[in-house]
């Protein structure tokens, strides 16, 4: 469960590690029952943790011929101290992708998900949810699949059950604990899952020559708001830290060298820059279908690049999202070409 990024950037942003196994998963609650309640936020490590942000090293030169993978992310978001913060996790330094990044909780489809047979119950039909994707090419299964997604890597990350039934949360992690995978721990307790609390945002998909990993995914960007009572916890296993963080806070701190992002977080974040509390970020999910973003690798001058839609050197014209239209490689980080203030434009 981990996410991930691009020089050239995508929307890869959280997926799981290829190794990813049901026992894992066991394991990894079996870490987070073990926690104490209220457990829930670790403070940033600055000195040896600084500076991966994007190392050239870690840059990827090859071109992945596989076509992308379908997967799922959320931006968790509450309203505190009148202003709006979302929810960011720092991958274990020893991850596969992204190791030591700060990522939003999301991963890959997976086959159970979409089922119509056994998959989870959700509080909207597969027609309903696949018009709010606004994705012709899927069928409505796997448009109900995507949502399932979102919430059960909601859960599996940060222990956020999407349900009106979140006082099962504490059971439903220990079935889940004992081996049982998350779709069956649901039906053994009948619990529904609440998709309507899920809103597309917005659709990344990984270019082919992806920034820092060799892989490709079609991930479909979710925004929702964390439900009454709820607290966020980390696993303590595959991410080491949670924060909430404000979304200026958080490019700010990166602009500092003190957390690592990518490309897809660092629009993401710019993206949300722009509203002031929860309600806001909802409007507009609910105002209009999620714009599929799709970034352009090119080289000026012999720096590396990323054009996003309504830049000159895109293939589309109109602008998809607000922020930079295109963000450059500079001293071991992606960046706008005008500066800090570059991605609130």
């Amino acid at each position: 469960m981990v996410a991930s990024a691009c020089p050239f950037d995508a929307g890869e942003s959280s997926v799981p590690d290829a190794t990813d196994t049901g026992s894992q998963r066991g394991q990894t609650f079996r870490h987070m029952i073990a926690r104490p309640e209220g457990d829930d936020v670790v403070h940033f490590e600055t000195g040896a943790a600084r500076a991966t942000i994007g190392s050239v090293s870690r840059l990827n030169h090859e071109e992945v011929t596989t076509p992308p993978r379908d997967a799922a992310t959320v931006l968790l978001l509450r309203d505190t101290a009148g202003k709006l913060e979302v929810l960011m996790l720092r991958r274990h330094r020893d991850s596969k992708v992204l190791g030591d990044a700060f990522v939003f909780p999301g991963g890959k489809l997976e086959a159970t998900d979409s089922d119509p047979a056994n998959g989870p119950r959700t509080d909207l039909d597969s027609a309903t949810l696949h018009a709010q994707l606004g994705e012709p090419t899927l069928t409505p299964d796997q448009a109900r699949g995507l949502f399932v997604a979102a919430c059960r890597e909601t859960f599996e990350e940060v222990a956020v059950l999407l349900s009106p039934q979140a006082d099962a949360a504490g059971e439903l992690a220990r079935r889940i604990a004992a081996g049982l995978p998350f779709c069956a721990a649901l039906g053994a307790l009948d619990i529904a899952l609440t998709a309507s609390t899920m809103h597309p945002w917005t659709r990344w998909i990984t270019p082919r020559v992806p920034s820092m990993m060799n892989r490709r995914f079609d991930t479909r960007f979710f925004v929702a708001a964390l439900p009454e009572g709820a607290r966020a916890r980390h696993d303590a296993h595959e991410a080491v830290e949670a924060r909430w963080l404000a979304p200026r806070d958080a490019l700010e701190r990166y602009w500092e060298g003190e957390i690592v992002l990518a490309p897809p977080q660092i629009q993401s974040l710019a993206h949300l820059a722009r509203h002031r509390d929860v309600s806001g970020v909802l409007a507009e999910a609910s105002s209009r279908p999620p714009p599929l973003i799709q970034p352009h690798p090119f080289a000026l001058d012999g720096q590396r690049m990323i054009a996003y839609p309504g830049d000159p050197e895109h293939p589309s014209p109109a602008r998809a999202m607000p922020g930079p239209t295109r963000l450059a490689v500079r001293a071991d980080r992606f960046e706008p070409v005008e500066g800090f203030e570059g991605f609130f434009r």
